[in-house]
């Protein structure tokens, strides 16, 4: 199937935000109570779920840890948008500011912005410190801001965003789950919808001009940040929020087989993509493997 031409999709794109596009700011109502006795997410998404550690809490621990393990995610989603919108100015830069396409990267950065005052004021109201990813991964993380492009660029930002994305459409719909979380995970949707279809599109167009030489290093890359979202969405710090050791509770949520049923649930529509474009595979391959992802 031929992609359709950048022009038009963004020219489409555009008319979309400018009919449905929100400010978190005056659509959530920030100073509402939270809900007593509901959870943060799913609780059968969350890490331990099924496990001895999950069997032996109470159930305000079970929501405790949920409530931290939302932090986690809005916490790795922060940190995903702030490459993003790096990635994204880069590449504005070199582009005609008279192009839809240029025009739509801004409006993509501007919804960026929206979503990561979002998460953070989200992050603020739950009470949770801010998890985000620390040591190797920053180093990575601040390299691939200021270097990536092509098709390591785009596949990366899918594969955070369409893992996020399906946890937060069954998060919005869930009525166990906190209204704020809820109206925060729609919201998110809604926007991401658009720059999903943008960065697919994007990737299959960059896949055609990219050389076998530059594909074998962009997978490696891209396994890598698929290693990152599978053993990094929710940090393992979130244990001592309930009492349990960070090493036992990441042990036991990498060993469980409900929350690697749940990691492969949500990445099962990108995953399928992106292996459609030859991108899972060579150097990457170990690296999908570990991430739980697969």
């Amino acid at each position: 199937m031929a992609t359709p031409d950048r022009e038009l999709t963004a020219t489409r794109l555009l008319h979309t935000s400018a009919e449905r596009t929100y400010d978190p700011a005056v659509e959530i109502d920030w100073d509402a109570d939270l809900a007593p006795g509901l959870f943060f997410t799913p609780p059968e998404r969350s890490t331990l779920y099924g496990t001895p550690l999950w069997e032996a809490l109470s159930e305000p621990q079970r929501i405790t840890l949920t409530r931290h393990e939302a932090a986690s995610v809005a916490g790795l989603g922060v940190w995903f948008e702030t490459i993003l919108m790096q990635l994204l100015i880069r590449a504005y830069y070199r582009q005609d500011p008279t192009d839809a396409h240029a025009q739509y990267a801004l409006t993509e950065i501007a919804d960026e912005c929206r979503h990561s005052v979002m998460f953070g004021r989200m992050i603020d109201r739950l009470g949770c410190p801010n998890y985000r990813p620390g040591g190797i991964n920053d180093v990575l993380g601040r390299w691939v801001a200021a270097t990536a492009s092509g098709p390591r660029m785009y596949a990366a930002i899918l594969i955070g965003e369409e893992v996020l994305d399906t946890f937060q459409r069954e998060a919005s719909a869930d009525e166990r789950v906190q209204p704020l979380v809820r109206m925060v995970s729609r919201l998110h949707v809604v926007e991401e919808a658009r720059h999903v279809r943008y960065a697919r599109e994007e990737l299959a167009r960059q896949i055609r001009a990219a050389g076998t030489a530059r594909l074998r290093f962009d997978q490696m890359i891209i396994g890598r940040a698929a290693y990152l979202v599978g053993t990094r969405l929710v940090h393992h710090d979130v244990y001592r929020s309930v009492g349990i050791d960070p090493a036992v509770g990441r042990r036991a949520a990498r060993a469980n087989p409900h929350y690697r049923a749940s990691l492969r649930w949500a990445a099962r529509r990108v995953v399928a993509y992106l292996d459609g474009l030859g991108l899972i595979g060579g150097p990457g391959l170990p690296l999908w493997r570990r991430s739980g992802l697969l």
